[in-house]
């Protein structure tokens, strides 16, 4: 074997001293559900999205605490990740984020890792970047209006 291909994000995981903060924003607003809950010793909570998983960890718990300290504005354990979303408008979404008191920023060109544009460079798409409760950057790219492939 050359090399392995990968398909996708299987999961990401996010660690948080506001566990249920952020299992409200990931499920309530963006539509993900509790898929797995552990005891709360142990901290982890895993939510489905789509074919992945975020699994959110409190870092006061035992799984937590072996990740070091709680991730600030200026302390993170990732930079961003980005969601691929059903077909909506950019109206459409950004009226959905307001009505859930989200301040959007606006519509960029940005490179994405499984669509080509038909107006833009490849694998560049209009993507929008809101923020959890973490301040943890998530972006979204709407595939609708684009000509796409998916690994």
């Amino acid at each position: 074997m050359k090399t392995i291909k990968i398909r996708g994000i299987d999961h990401i995981v996010l660690r948080t001293a506001q566990p249920q903060a952020m299992i409200d924003f990931y499920c309530r607003i963006l539509g993900c559900v509790v898929e797995r809950k552990l005891a709360s010793s142990v901290g982890l909570t895993q939510l489905r999205a789509g074919n992945a998983l975020i699994d959110i960890v409190d870092v006061n718990s035992e799984l937590g605490r072996a990740g070091g300290g709680a991730p600030t504005v200026t302390e993170r354990n990732l930079d961003h990740f980005c969601l691929v979303l059903e077909p909506i408008s950019n109206e459409k979404l950004k009226c959905y984020l307001g009505q859930h008191n989200i301040s959007e920023g606006n519509f960029e060109e940005r490179y994405g890792a499984r669509a080509i544009a038909y107006k833009f460079t490849p694998n560049k798409l209009a993507s929008l970047n809101i923020h959890d409760p973490n301040q943890q950057r998530v972006s979204y790219f709407l595939y609708q209006f684009y000509k796409y492939y998916l690994a």
